[in-house]
């Protein structure tokens, strides 16, 4: 398989003297050490990554990736699978919430359609196949098919970064991802799934037992058969790339390209909630340094986010109830990191100042 370079190669590293020097500012601004929390943190943690004085999130940039599941003929969503191409749509007319957040952010937006779709202005195509195999009794994708879902992704990287983008966030549209993202999270976390299934779009606890039943199954044959990437490389059902192929979906194969070639290419991540968090996941199963490039935006109510976050020791920035998706939460986020970097690029010190310190007394 031809895998995307930073699936394999060593990840830069942040940078430590940026981020000391952040850290030495923070010290002597005026205000008692510490007193801004987060948003401290927050802009220590992007001047190392940017290797820079100045941290910044301008300009800023939002992929939506969009694919359908096979599984969903298994009945596990509250919405049609026909929605996925509707919002796509919904997408590229600006109405969608991400729509709405982008403009209101000034950030950049592009929705890359790996399904199959009407061609139409504003969205990008780039077709994998109609759906997803049914991952409830077979692999969802090929081999094929996952080295196509995780290049678009490393391309989306390519193009943020020759835009000059300073901040990547991921986001995902495809009905039925909730289903695949908590076998995924089930499978990499040895967690039973009636931990961790949610409602997803909005089903009732019917419907949420039956979408357990599915992911029970699932994970079943995934258990019994590794499908055709079983070999000396892929020899545990805790294979990142194995997982991926299992039970994922197109749109969160390219998440994790996307994500794995922001990072390669020096771009910070601001996660989403819980389809993209899991695609983080995989992405740092596979390169553990992956993990100083991410900064986690929320939590949403899915059951099986907290779980997902806790495994990557992750403390997002906000908990807003939200359950979305598109990127949605993580856009919301994003002015928190405007304002980190503002006031630790514009507060006086207090020698500057003329603001006597605290005494070392």
């Amino acid at each position: 398989m031809s895998l995307p370079a930073c699936w394999s190669e060593p990840l830069p590293a942040p940078d430590a003297h940026y981020a000391q020097q952040a850290l030495a500012r923070q010290n002597v601004l005026t205000k008692p050490r510490g007193s801004l929390g987060r948003l401290e943190q927050v802009a220590i943690q992007l001047a190392g990554l940017q290797a820079t004085h100045q941290p910044g999130v301008d300009p800023a940039r939002i992929s939506v990736f969009a694919g359908d599941h096979g599984v969903c003929r298994e009945g596990v969503s509250a919405y049609p699978q026909a929605v996925t191409a509707q919002m796509i749509a919904n997408f590229a007319q600006g109405g969608a919430a991400i729509s709405v957040l982008a403009r209101q952010l000034g950030a950049f937006l592009e929705v890359v359609n790996l399904g199959e779709v009407p061609d139409r202005p504003g969205i990008r195509q780039e077709p994998i196949a109609a759906c997803t195999a049914n991952l409830m009794t077979e692999n969802a994708l090929s081999e094929t098919q996952l080295e196509t879902a995780l290049t678009s992704g490393d391309l989306a990287a390519a193009r943020a970064s020759e835009a000059g983008c300073r901040l990547f966030i991921g986001g995902e549209m495809g009905i039925g991802n909730t289903t695949s993202a908590t076998a995924m999270a089930c499978a990499l976390l040895d967690q039973d799934p009636g931990i961790l299934t949610g409602p997803g779009t909005g089903l009732d606890e019917k419907g949420v037992e039956h979408k357990r039943k599915v992911i029970r199954q699932a994970l079943a044959r995934h258990g019994s058969k590794r499908g055709p990437l079983h070999g000396p490389r892929h020899d545990s059902l805790h294979d990142p790339l194995q997982v991926l192929a299992s039970l994922g979906g197109f749109e969160i194969a390219g998440l994790v390209g996307a994500i794995l070639g922001c990072a390669s290419r020096r771009i910070p991540v601001l996660v989403d909630g819980f389809i993209v968090s899991v695609a983080a996941l995989v992405a740092v199963r596979q390169q553990p340094t992956l993990r100083d490039w991410l900064i986690f935006a929320h939590q949403s109510t899915e059951p099986g986010h907290q779980t997902v976050l806790a495994a990557m020791d992750a403390a997002p920035l906000l908990q807003l109830d939200m359950r979305l998706g598109e990127g949605s939460g993580a856009a919301v986020a994003l002015p928190l990191l405007h304002s980190a970097c503002a006031l630790h690029n514009g507060m006086a010190s207090f020698a500057d100042a003329g603001v006597s310190e605290k005494s070392s007394e």
